[in-house]
């Protein structure tokens, strides 16, 4: 309806009055009646230290590989250095997927707010546990079986697991007393959530008896166990995962088969692309002093392709579940 009225009083009055009493501005309608064209970038040149063609192709070759289909950039790099070869840099890997559509990610992380918070920390392992129990479809509707897994914060290495009919504060206490046996030492913390299981008075009484501390999470807050969390996220997206298993036995097969793949294959971000098993028995910076020989030798074939002397991740020297420093420093952006 403007634009009919602004054509009519063109005709009559100039195109600066007309634009006037129409409320039409007359930047806009030059810009309307007198169109530039788009510009068109120039192609951005590729630079010298790229990866060629052939190259490119055999880095996405690899991550497609059956081999490494359902692995991570970061577990693929790892896992190569560790054979003494390297393809690129993990952040190249990434790019590589992300021209292809390979990456992206499959759920939105949950957050809570924060109550009376647990804060525990661990610089070696054996030193503070955390456990959780985990449900598994049966064969049918209504059938579950309860997956208890004890792990180790700083190593992430799973000292305990359990498979069973049902949750109940007996078999808690039999996992928990197992798990801490199996590993050799006793922790001086176990941290859980507010399950009726962990909260029970023979797991109470238990860990009294071995003089370890309990700790619990807050209520309705995941985010405070979440390295129990973190690897039942890893387990039911394992691609194997699935969607219900036909019996106890079943269950019981897979997970013998995924923990052990998870302590001695699994390269884990959060403790330098290392595994746990190699972290908890302390071969892990045996390791890494190879990783560093093989990149020294990628840097001198093609220094042209650092930004910096490439040197792997190192292992954090803490592993904390609620750092206060890291608190601290998130109220102070707010």
């Amino acid at each position: 309806m403007i634009n009919e009225a602004f054509e009519q009083l063109e005709q009559t009055l100039d195109t600066t009055n007309a634009c006037r009493l129409t409320g039409i501005s007359r930047a806009t309608l030059y810009r309307r009646r007198n169109p530039q064209p788009a510009p068109v970038a120039a192609p951005r040149p590729a630079p010298p230290n790229a990866l060629s063609r052939d190259e490119r192709h055999a880095v996405l070759e690899t991550l497609n590989s059956y081999r490494f289909i359902d692995k991570s950039p970061p577990q693929v790099w790892a896992t190569l250095l560790d054979e003494g070869r390297y393809l690129c840099s993990i952040s190249t890997m990434y790019r590589l997927l992300r021209a292809e559509d390979g990456v992206r990610e499959r759920r939105a992380q949950a957050r809570h707010p924060a109550k009376t918070i647990p804060e525990l920390v661990a610089d070696g392992p054996s030193q503070v546990f955390t456990w959780d129990i985990t449900k598994l479809k049966g064969p049918r509707s209504g059938i579950t079986y309860d997956l208890y897994v004890m792990l180790d914060i700083y190593s992430r290495y799973v000292v305990g697991w359990r498979v069973e009919h049902r949750e109940s504060a007996e078999l808690a206490t039999d996992f928990i007393a197992a798990a801490v046996a199996r590993n050799g030492g006793r922790p001086r913390v176990v941290h859980a959530d507010r399950g009726p299981s962990m909260t029970s008075t023979d797991v109470a009484a238990l860990l009294a008896d071995l003089q370890i501390t309990r700790s619990h999470s807050r209520p309705k807050v995941s985010n405070d166990n979440p390295y129990s969390e973190a690897a039942f996220k890893t387990l039911k997206y394992c691609p194997a995962f699935p969607e219900r298993f036909g019996a106890l036995a079943d269950a019981r097969a897979f997970c013998e088969a995924f923990f052990t793949h998870y302590n001695h294959e699994h390269r884990h971000s959060g403790i330098g692309l290392h595994t746990p098993a190699s972290v908890h028995f302390g071969t892990a910076e045996q390791i890494r002093a190879q990783r560093v020989v093989t990149l020294e030798a990628a840097y001198a074939a093609t220094p042209d392709r650092f930004h910096t002397k490439p040197i792997p991740p190192r292992i954090p020297t803490k592993a904390w579940i609620n750092d206060p420093a890291k608190r601290e420093k998130m109220t102070q952006i707010d």
